[in-house]
């Protein structure tokens, strides 16, 4: 399946241009409602398989409720593709900031991270690393400085996962999708709550320090589940999204 919309998505991104992306953002639902929209930004990775080294992986929290951000005692994850080892020294390099913790209880059951895994197997060449963080009550200066601690250079990517709004009819769901996709084109974290993206926390953490470093915002896919495989009554929206480093 992942395969097939990464295939499908390369098709329809043959017009955009080719830049390696810093970040991405993409949703976190079943594959058959947020798939193909988050294939849309993973299929712009595969030219940069082989530069890509270290995956910076950040989601909210959805079962379990803490302060702060959460890095886990884990060695590595396992999916049905294999298994991608976590960058430890990195995790420990963020020992000094008083908002991260070690919560492996964060970690168990925590979706918003394991669906992103098998489109990153897939896009990059294996034995690339993994610092998974899954953020809760952090603001939006706490998430920046944990991603900027994590910057790196090429061989680090950052994905950001979340959802936008949930469970509106079609048309309510367009408007406030719209809205939210224009918070992000402008940098606006203030304008984005927990209503508008279920991964605000780390979305507004990444749109702070985009800004901060000039980063480039592209909309790559903007749907939602009345688009691909659900009713309209009663939809999830899902934005797909390319932020790109200033060329020197």
């Amino acid at each position: 399946m992942v395969s097939t919309m990464l295939a499908e998505a390369a098709d329809r991104n043959q017009v955009k241009p080719l830049m390696q992306p810093k970040a991405i953002i993409a949703p976190h639902a079943g594959y058959i409602y947020s798939g193909p929209v988050a294939a849309s930004v993973y299929a712009l990775l595969e030219p940069f398989r082989d530069t890509i080294k270290r995956v910076v992986l950040l989601g909210p929290a959805h079962r379990v409720a803490f302060r702060g951000i959460a890095t886990t005692r884990a060695d590595g994850y396992a999916t049905p593709l294999g298994r991608i080892e976590i960058d430890k020294a990195a995790i420990e390099s963020l020992s000094s900031h008083p908002q991260v913790m070690q919560l492996d209880d964060a970690h168990a059951n925590e979706h918003s991270l394991e669906v992103q895994l098998p489109f990153l197997q897939t896009v990059l060449s294996p034995g690339f690393t993994l610092v998974p963080l899954v953020v809760g009550d952090a603001t939006s200066d706490e998430v920046a400085s944990v991603l900027n601690q994590l910057w790196g250079g090429p061989e680090t990517l950052i994905v950001i996962s979340t959802d936008l709004s949930h469970f509106h009819n079609y048309e309510t769901a367009t408007i406030r999708d719209q809205a939210t996709n224009l918070a992000i084109e402008t940098y606006s974290p203030q304008k984005i709550s927990g209503a508008d993206a279920c991964g605000c926390r780390p979305l507004n953490g990444l749109l702070t320090i985009a800004k901060q470093k000039r980063l480039n915002i592209d909309v790559i896919d903007l749907r939602n589940s009345g688009d691909t495989a659900g009713p309209r009554d009663s939809v999830v929206g899902y934005g797909a999204y390319r932020l790109t480093e200033e060329a020197a």
